[in-house]
């Protein structure tokens, strides 16, 4: 049975002037007092892609959408620092080779509105992306890493065939991490990526409440299917902070949860109330500095390795992230989170060392002798030099360079850092007229597309699109290792190919491994247990988990 909705609180779209946002702040409205061992509130910033205020709009396709995290669920989410599929809105999914893949769907799930969740939603959701492909957010009908889809099936209410016109493992996590719209609330609405929800009818652990113009207010849902496990009453969101409101907000305690960049959180956060402030940044990527294999000298992996061994990343990393990040491995994976994927050879040696005594004896062997001046030279005697070309205002970045230019110098290479517009640099690379820039290999679970696309020919940039394979790296072998590894479903074979492509990795260097790169989440304690730590590590990158694993602490607050 369908239960009452608040339509005064979500359907009116509401406007509000600056002068009466500025009169309450987070934190000061009232909060109706909770249950034993429930949290009354938990409060960060607003997830909207701009001001909250202005027409509500709950469609997480909507570029505004009011919310991105608590309403609408995914089937699976992979938790990337395990790569283990966590189910939700499908407890499960199988491929029949590499063209066929099946969805088993939850049962006695229901939208907030009281209708059933079936395989008609997900149906909906993926055919809709067919007509409008705006709507087609995990790409299942373009060619981008695996074939496109041909038919999207429901096989009965809880099952959900997707058949494609060739092989398509590649697309599983995006499949798995689509959202799902209510097919009774949307398909009549015509284009989805237009539809202006005021409503909110949703899945997940959370209900819209109430909506002022600046403060948007949910709560628990006490119909989610995992109910029993959320133990939060109420998610309060407003306001967008840069890092240092940020900080001060979350020191002071009007926040509970922030996730911006805040260089620095150990000194500005965490040291003025240890007992009650943390931050957990698990590596989310692999800061790598990528050389374009398409010009002189950085065509030849014996100079790149020996460029590896020159740079210093624990200074590298002092200077960009404070020590907070660890250097990155070689082999491309999250370590330690990754390690048991290290392939044998490897294992012990998958950070590269700080030494520039053995970076010297490698370009001596490759032949780049050493002038009077300390300056190294190629072939035709032209000293060694490049540009380092940094986007402008990535400061972490420009930190980075400055301490790979001074190591280059130590070991008689050039390297001079340019700044320039983040814009230009993405031009470049679609070109190939650059040196060396900065960019991020995706530590996700889907290796083949993650680390075997930045090796692939298929991926190397052109004028016209930006693809991952920046290093411009191209060999027929490795790119038919790829395509198998793409492909297979064969976990031992699958691991046998990773090893293949960690190898190029490891002996050529088309992209060096600097730090890791975080997903951040800086929190309070005071209201909430149960964050995500070096003790209790899980993967942030999706806010769900922390619905069911947050507890109330004793003595918390109680509204």
């Amino acid at each position: 049975m369908s239960r009452s909705r608040r339509p005064a609180a979500v359907a009116v779209a509401l406007t509000t002037t600056l002068a009466t946002a500025a009169c309450a702040s987070i934190g000061l409205e009232p909060v109706p007092a909770a249950p034993e061992g429930f949290i009354a509130e938990i409060r960060m910033p607003s997830e909207a892609g701009g001001t909250v205020q202005g027409l509500l709009n709950y469609n997480w396709l909507s570029p505004n959408a009011a919310v991105q995290s608590w309403l609408f669920e995914p089937l699976m989410i992979r938790d990337r620092l395990t790569c283990e599929a966590v189910p939700y809105l499908a407890t499960g999914y199988a491929w029949d080779g590499s063209d066929r893949l099946v969805l088993h769907l939850r049962e006695g799930v229901r939208w907030n509105d009281g209708a059933p969740f079936t395989a008609a939603d997900v149906v909906y959701t993926f055919t809709a992306a067919q007509e409008f492909p705006a709507a087609d957010r995990s790409g299942l009908w373009g060619d981008y890493f695996g074939a496109p889809a041909r038919s999207v099936t429901a096989l009965d209410d809880h099952t959900v065939e997707i058949l494609f016109d060739g092989p398509a493992v590649p697309k599983t996590d995006a499949v798995l991490g689509s959202k799902i719209l209510p097919a009774h609330v949307y398909a009549d609405q015509g284009d989805p990526t237009a539809y202006i929800d005021a409503e909110g009818v949703a899945t997940g652990p959370f209900q819209p409440s109430s909506y002022n113009g600046r403060r948007l207010v949910l709560e628990r849902n006490p119909d989610y299917w995992n109910a029993d496990e959320v133990r939060i009453q109420q998610i309060s969101l407003e306001g967008r902070y840069d890092a240092n409101s940020g900080a001060l907000k979350i020191r002071n305690g009007d926040l509970d949860l922030y996730r911006g960049d805040i260089p620095n959180p150990r000194r500005s956060v965490v040291a003025p109330d240890p007992e009650h402030a943390g931050f957990f940044y698990p590596p989310d990527a692999t800061t790598v500095l990528v050389l374009n294999t398409g010009r002189p000298v950085l065509d030849d992996p014996r100079f790149r390795e020996a460029f590896a061994y020159a740079l210093d990343r624990q200074a590298l990393t002092e200077r960009a992230s404070f020590g907070i990040m660890e250097p990155a491995s070689q082999t491309m994976l999250l370590l330690p989170y990754q390690e048991a994927e290290v392939p044998e050879r490897w294992q012990g040696a998958e950070q590269i060392p700080y030494d520039p005594d053995h970076a010297n004896r490698l370009l001596d062997e490759a032949g780049y002798e050493r002038g009077a001046d300390g300056r190294r030279v190629d072939a035709d005697g032209q000293p060694l030099s490049f540009v380092f070309s940094v986007q402008a205002g990535w400061m972490d970045v420009i930190a980075m360079a400055d301490v790979v230019s001074r190591n280059a110098r130590e070991v008689g290479v050039g390297v001079r850092m340019v700044t320039t517009d983040p814009n230009a640099i993405e031009a470049m690379q679609k070109s190939g007229e650059f040196d060396m820039v900065v960019d991020f290999v995706g530590g996700g679970c889907q290796r083949a597309r993650d680390l075997g696309g930045r090796l692939q020919t298929s991926q190397i940039p052109s004028e016209q699109e930006l693809l991952i394979n920046r290093a411009r790296y191209s060999d027929p072998e490795i790119d038919a290792v790829v395509e198998e590894w793409a492909n297979t479903t064969d976990p031992e074979r699958a691991a046998e190919l990773q090893a293949r492509v960690i190898d190029v990795f490891m002996t050529e260097f088309p992209y060096i491994a600097l730090q890791y790169a975080p997903t951040r989440l800086i929190y309070r304690t005071e209201n909430a247990e149960g964050w995500p730590s070096e003790d209790n590590p899980y993967a942030v990158d999706q806010l769900l988990r922390l619905a069911t694993e947050l507890r109330a602490p004793d003595g918390g607050r109680e509204g």
